[in-house]
């Protein structure tokens, strides 16, 4: 059942793009937060996901479209249509309610490069993705970027299957689908997406 906690009302606050402040307070109806808006990607996640892409954090112009991997140049939406995962381009709420595809970022703010992020928040963003993973229980976690898992969990993970698990849920690590990303093609990216939708369809039979 999806039960409430103090910690999950602060970490559902967060993904949809808010920061809490000052002190939680519980309530027989809930809890009451104090919440500032943050430039920000809101999560679309829920129930039933098959499959959880969890990116670094949100670019600006994510941000703003409010579609993940929006930018004209990212290749994530054309090898995710390429790979059968979605149906529809640019999509995020048709590829949650279809699809069963779900979108989170490991840091909640916005920049313009992943490299201004520091560690500690990508260090405390997996923590809150391994929480969301455990409470809504997709059948796959894949990550975006090999740079934030490997600065969390394994410096020298590859891409693909990993043997750690997030929040219970198996993970798979992809490079990064950014149009900068020279080394990876449409058609690599595409291949990674087959190989997550496979794994996502396995777990189901388990």
């Amino acid at each position: 059942s999806l039960d409430w906690s103090r910690q999950r009302a602060v970490d559902l606050v967060i993904g949809a793009g808010f920061l809490p402040y000052g002190k939680v307070t519980k309530k027989s109806s809930g809890f009451v937060l104090r919440l500032k808006r943050i430039r920000s990607l809101p999560d679309t996640v829920g129930p039933k996901m098959q499959i959880l892409i969890v990116g670094l954090n949100p670019s600006p112009y994510s941000a703003d479209s409010g579609i993940g991997y929006g930018r004209p140049g990212n290749r994530f939406w054309p090898a995710a249509l390429r790979a059968g995962l979605v149906s529809i381009d640019r999509d995020p709420r048709h590829a949650l309610t279809h699809h069963g595809v779900g979108m989170t970022d490991l840091v909640r703010r916005t920049t313009a490069r992943a490299d201004e992020v520091e560690r500690t928040e990508f260090e405390t963003g997996f923590e809150r993705v391994e929480r969301l993973a455990a409470w809504l229980k997709p059948k796959l976690c894949c990550f975006i970027g090999l740079g934030g898992w490997r600065l969390v969990v394994d410096r020298k993970a590859v891409a693909g299957r990993q043997t750690d698990a997030v929040g219970g849920c198996p993970v798979y690590v992809m490079p990064h689908t950014s149009g900068l990303n020279a080394h990876s093609r449409l058609e690599d990216l595409a291949e990674h997406l087959l190989a997550v939708s496979a794994m996502a369809d396995a777990a189901k039979q388990v």
